[in-house]
């Protein structure tokens, strides 16, 4: 009986374990995402900055 028990606490703590590796890959991988369209965003200002300084020169 108690190794029935310990055999499912086991089991339990790798499912765990698999679902905490699979988060923390999950939030490198958006971290990295999120970090890309912040760049993104700021060069895409960059470029709508230019064309309003340039519209007012006109």
């Amino acid at each position: 009986m108690d190794q029935e028990l310990f055999a499912a606490l086991e089991k339990k703590v790798d499912d765990l374990l698999d679902k905490y590796s699979n988060l923390k890959a999950d939030n490198t991988q958006l971290a990295e995402e999120n970090q890309r369209l912040r760049s993104e965003r700021e060069g895409l200002k960059s470029r709508v900055d230019t064309i309003l300084g340039k519209l007012e020169g006109i």
